[in-house]
């Protein structure tokens, strides 16, 4: 059977500017591949409503899930829990039980839970409410898409969070090998093999390092036997 598959939607326009370097694309990658579910697209897209909005309703459409970072805090631009709302045509408001979270946290704080914060207790109706341990504010799921902050490590426990209630497949496996010849040497062989292993993924990577050129070569598979066999096989091809 396949495994499910997702894509990830970073917003923000400090994003797309270069003033902030996207980290969360990595760590959810990393973090559904151990769970069996194939990150298959990931976009960016500016803090524009439009934007938003339908690369939302395009991505949820293909996909099994769709993961967002970015947009949920208290200031004028953070406007995804909006955007989500209107992707799926659902009303949106303040939410008691997302306000009461947020009440106890500026409470113990010694804060106050003023107009600009409660824009964070927004939440689709109908959505379910993904757990923020760090900064309280929490992100939330509407049908298959999972909203969540863009802060790293919010983002990390938001991902630590729903990833247990997501049914997974069949975690991806990989083997590389390290090759000191150009990909224009080894595109024959490697070409054969993955004709020999259609299951499998065969990617070639090229580098240059202290005047030394070569190619790292990853295999990836479900079969972790395959897998063996599949290397076996690429490290005979290269040494002949």
């Amino acid at each position: 059977m396949q495994n499910p598959t997702a894509a990830m939607l970073v917003i923000g326009d400090e994003i797309l500017s270069g003033r902030t370097r996207d980290s969360n694309m990595h760590h959810l990658a990393n973090e559904l591949t151990k769970h069996g579910i194939d990150l298959k697209e990931a976009r960016m897209v500016s803090d524009e409503a439009e934007a938003i909005t339908s690369a939302v309703k395009a991505l949820a459409a293909s996909y099994d899930h769709v993961f967002t970072s970015g947009g949920i805090g208290p200031t004028h631009d953070d406007i995804t829990a909006e955007c989500i709302a209107a992707a799926f045509d659902t009303p949106i408001g303040v939410r008691d039980d997302a306000r009461a979270i947020l009440q106890a946290h500026y409470d113990r704080s010694g804060q106050e839970l003023n107009e600009a914060r409660l824009r964070m207790a927004r939440i689709p109706d109908g959505a379910a409410l993904i757990d923020n341990p760090i900064s309280a504010a929490p992100g939330f799921t509407l049908e298959n898409v999972h909203v969540m902050a863009g802060v790293p490590t919010i983002f990390q426990t938001m991902v630590a969070s729903i990833l247990p209630t997501l049914t997974g497949g069949a975690p991806l496996l990989s083997q590389s090998l390290r090759v000191e010849r150009g990909e224009g040497d080894i595109a024959a062989p490697l070409t054969a093999l993955a004709e020999a292993y259609p299951d499998l993924s065969f990617g070639s990577y090229p580098f240059s390092q202290n005047g030394i050129y070569g190619t790292n070569i990853v295999i990836r598979g479900q079969d972790g036997v395959q897998l063996d066999q599949a290397m076996t096989a690429l490290s005979e091809a290269m040494n002949t």
